[in-house]
This record gives structure tokens, C-alpha cells and sequence, in this order.
């Protein structure tokens, strides 16, 4: 019996005899945003119109829907695809596939596939069309990847050998397809220059990502000016995404109102709604600690005395609502006087709604979320605790697999939840007036000022 082909032995093979020069994580993953643009904007906008192919994991890396109208794609991406946003996970801050939920036309275009855990998470992307191929990756261990971009006709046709191999292993029908449409393309013509083109331009766009002061910049100096460029991208996209929600909201609402229809129809419209209304609020969320990150925004301004336990009163039904349907409860337990606090009584409604989707993504049912509020000298202190019960209904705490993606993201590949990075969070507290503590597998602890003690 054949053993099981998968990405990570794909990318093994492309690496072998390669002169390996490592960089650290943060490194590869901006060689890998800028690589994308590079071979998307420099030369495949050029060589699309007459069809191809594609292959991803674990995410689609193509950015621009005439792409996806015009070539065929097999994608390998982790369970609950395409529920977690396809945007910008990992290694994809410029992926603008959010725009995939507009189009269902582009969505079947491309084949989505169960991502097996050997295949691993590490990004893949190979192009093949009759006049441009290449095969991207990054491959390695932590804060030691490299780069990888073949475009040799040698590596091509053992990858293509390879990923049909495993399409016929894991689905037969997919396998016919692919190879029947490698055969469509003819005999391809192999661009001996774009080796020698692409790495020179892909240089002088990661120079671009330097602050432009003199060469005595720090390194702090630096990040800074890769983060602010991530968070400003960010803030586009949460503007790109809230947008046609928004649409969809009130084309939902007005059909609502005009016509007659089953309830079945009605509470699936419904549901929708809800959707794009949990979605709403989440990036405009990213979008708010976006801001903040970019220091485009005063923290801690217009803070106000408010009453949270009426907040958690009046928001709680609307939690439950939400929970329930993953089959997740919710306990709050609030006592009957509690002082007031200083904070934004909007952004932080906003907040709190993030706070719980942040720390229940992922959740089996049958899981409970615990929020308490309770007085810790001249705070109020709140606390999210989230339960599992093993078989035995004995509570077990929740494993955190997930890691940021950078200054603003946190992405959790078993789960594919894309979420607020612990650092934006804490951001986005502070500008609230609060102040979060984490640890590990515990739960998340926030602390507000009385509005007596300031």
C-alpha cells in the first residue's frame, strides 16, 4: 500500500539541495506577503487569460477575483473552511479572499479539501499556467524558515506528479479533474527569466518595507513601520469585509418587511442577519485595535463613568442568544451593588462582545463561559473563565493552541479562528481604561478604575 502523500512531503522534496538561509519567523512571513504581490501584480497578471491551475494551503494566497474567475484551484485548508473568514491568516496579510463571500461563483470555482495535520500549516501556493509556473513556500522549523520558489521544469513536474498522486488518494473524481486540465494546457512554455526577475524585484519591495530615515534606525524603529503598514492594511480590509455585510443587513431587512414567506424561511433569513451582524461587530473590532496600533487614535479618550453590570445585563440575552446556538452557557454572576467604572460605554459594549467570541471560538458543545465582576480595592475586577467537562464531568481548563500573526491577529490553526492578538487587546483595554492579565489556560482578567478613585 502507497503511503499517504501530503503537502509537507511535497515541500520536503523542493527543498532538498537548496542553499538554505534562514530567517526568523516575522522575516519569512513578510518575504511570503511580498512574494505573493511580486508574482501576482509582476507576472501572472500577465499570463492568466489563457487559464491555468492552481494549488494552496491552507489558505488561497490569489488576491484578485479575475484570478479565480479564470483558473482552476484545489485547496487544502483546515476544518470549519470557509466558517473562520479566509482572510489574512498565517502568512496571507494581502489575501482580500473576505471578497470570495460575495461571490459564490468564484467559491466553486476552486475545490476545498480536508488539510490533514501531517500536511502541516506551513504556506503553499503552485501556479501553472501555459506561458507562467511557479511552486512558493515556506518551509522549516520555528524562527528558522526559509523561502522556497521553484520555477525549474524539473520541480514542476514532480510536484504536479505529486499533487496528483494525492488527489487520487484522497478524492478520485478531483484527481481526473486536475489532471485533465494539466493535459488542457498543452506543452508549457518554461519563462526562463522569471528566476532571474524575481528575486531582484522582490529585493527592492522588501527594501520598501524600511522606515526611509538614515541606515542608524533601530530595529525598534523599524517593526514599528512593518506594523503600522499591517494595521493600516487591516483597517482596509475591516472596511472592505463591514461593508457589503452591511448590504446584506438591509436587503435582509427589507425583505423582511415586504414579503410573506414561510417562518422556516423567515429565521433562516434571520440567522443571516445575526451572521452578519456578529461579523460586523468583530471587524470593527479589528478595525478599532487597527487604529490603535497605528497610533492614529488618542488612548484612553472620552472616558466616561458608566455602570457595567447594567451593560452586562442589557447585552447578556444577546450573548446567550449567540452561545446557545454552539451549545456553549453562560453564567454570569454580578453582585446586586457595584461601583461605577471609567471607560467608552460604546467601544466597550464592542469590546466585551470580542472578548467572549475570543475566548469561546473553538468550543465543543456542552463548554461554559463564567464572567464575574467583583470589587478589587479601587478597581472592578472582571473576570472570563471558560469550563470543559471530560466524560467523568470533571471541569478541565481550555488549551490555548493558537499564536499572533502580528501586531494586531492571532490566528489558531486547529481551529482556523482568526481573533485579536493578546497585544491588541491589551491596547484596546488600556484605551478603555483597563488593564488585562493573561495567563496561560486560566482564563483573561480585566481591571477598571472606579470612577470614585480617579
Amino acid at each position: 500500500m502507497k503511503s499517504q502523500i501530503t503537502i509537507k512531503n511535497i515541500q520536503d522534496l523542493l527543498i532538498k539541495g537548496v542553499q538554505k538561509i534562514y530567517v526568523d519567523d516575522e522575516t519569512s512571513r513578510r518575504m511570503w506577503w511580498a512574494s505573493l504581490e511580486v508574482i501576482q501584480k509582476d507576472f501572472l497578471s500577465q499570463n492568466y487569460k489563457k487559464g491555468g491551475i492552481w494549488v494552496a494551503s491552507p489558505l488561497p494566497a490569489l488576491n484578485e477575483k479575475k484570478f479565480f474567475n479564470q483558473l482552476h484551484g484545489w485547496l487544502w485548508a483546515p476544518e470549519g473552511f470557509p466558517y473562520f473568514q479566509n482572510e489574512n491568516a498565517g502568512f496571507l496579510p494581502g489575501n482580500n479572499s473576505d471578497k470570495l463571500k460575495k461571490d459564490s461563483d468564484i467559491v466553486s470555482n476552486y475545490k476545498v479539501l480536508n488539510l490533514g495535520q501531517k500536511d502541516g500549516y506551513e504556506p503553499f501556493l503552485m501556479i501553472i499556467t501555459p506561458n507562467f509556473q511557479c511552486i512558493l513556500s515556506i518551509a522549516g522549523e520555528k524562527d528558522k524558515k526559509i523561502l522556497l520558489m521553484k520555477c525549474d521544469e524539473e520541480s514542476l513536474k514532480i510536484s504536479i506528479e505529486l499533487m496528483h498522486a494525492k488527489l487520487n488518494q484522497e478524492n478520485y473524481d478531483e484527481g481526473v479533474k486536475f489532471r485533465s486540465a494539466i493535459n488542457n494546457l498543452g506543452n508549457l512554455s518554461i519563462n526562463n527569466q522569471f528566476e532571474k526577475l524575481f528575486w531582484p524585484i522582490l529585493s527592492a519591495k522588501l527594501a520598501n518595507f524600511m522606515p526611509k530615515h538614515n541606515i542608524q534606525n533601530s530595529a525598534e524603529n523599524y517593526e514599528k513601520n512593518v506594523q503600522i503598514t499591517e494595521a493600516k492594511l487591516l483597517r482596509a480590509i475591516s472596511h472592505e469585509v463591514r461593508t457589503p455585510l452591511a448590504t446584506i443587513r438591509t436587503l435582509i431587512s427589507s425583505t423582511l418587511k415586504k414579503y410573506n414567506m414561510d417562518e422556516s424561511m423567515r429565521n433562516r433569513l434571520i440567522q443571516i442577519d445575526n451572521e452578519c451582524n456578529e461579523q460586523i461587530d468583530r471587524f470593527g473590532l479589528i478595525f478599532n485595535a487597527a487604529e490603535l496600533v497605528s497610533n492614529e487614535v488618542p488612548s484612553q479618550n472620552n472616558l466616561a463613568k458608566i455602570n457595567l453590570a447594567e451593560i452586562f445585563k442589557k447585552l447578556s440575552p444577546l450573548w446567550n442568544k449567540q452561545l446557545n446556538r454552539r451549545g456553549i452557557s453562560l453564567k454570569i454572576d454580578i453582585p446586586n451593588q457595584l461601583p461605577q467604572i471609567l471607560s467608552d460605554s460604546e467601544k466597550l459594549e464592542l469590546m466585551l462582545s470580542g472578548l467572549i467570541d475570543k475566548n469561546t471560538r473553538g468550543l465543543k458543545e456542552g463548554s461554559t463561559l463564567i464572567l464575574e465582576l467583583r470589587t478589587a480595592g479601587q478597581k472592578l475586577k472582571l473576570q472570563l473563565k471558560v469550563q470543559k467537562l471530560d466524560i467523568n464531568h470533571k471541569e478541565i481548563l481550555k488549551k490555548d493552541n493558537s499564536s499572533d500573526i502580528g501586531p494586531v491577529l492571532n490566528w489558531n490553526p486547529q481551529t482556523g479562528s482568526l481573533q485579536l492578538s493578546q497585544n491588541a487587546t491589551q491596547k484596546l483595554l488600556a484605551s478603555l481604561g483597563g488593564h488585562v492579565t493573561k495567563r496561560r489556560d486560566t482564563g483573561l482578567t480585566v481591571f477598571f478604575p472606579i470612577s470614585d478613585s480617579k
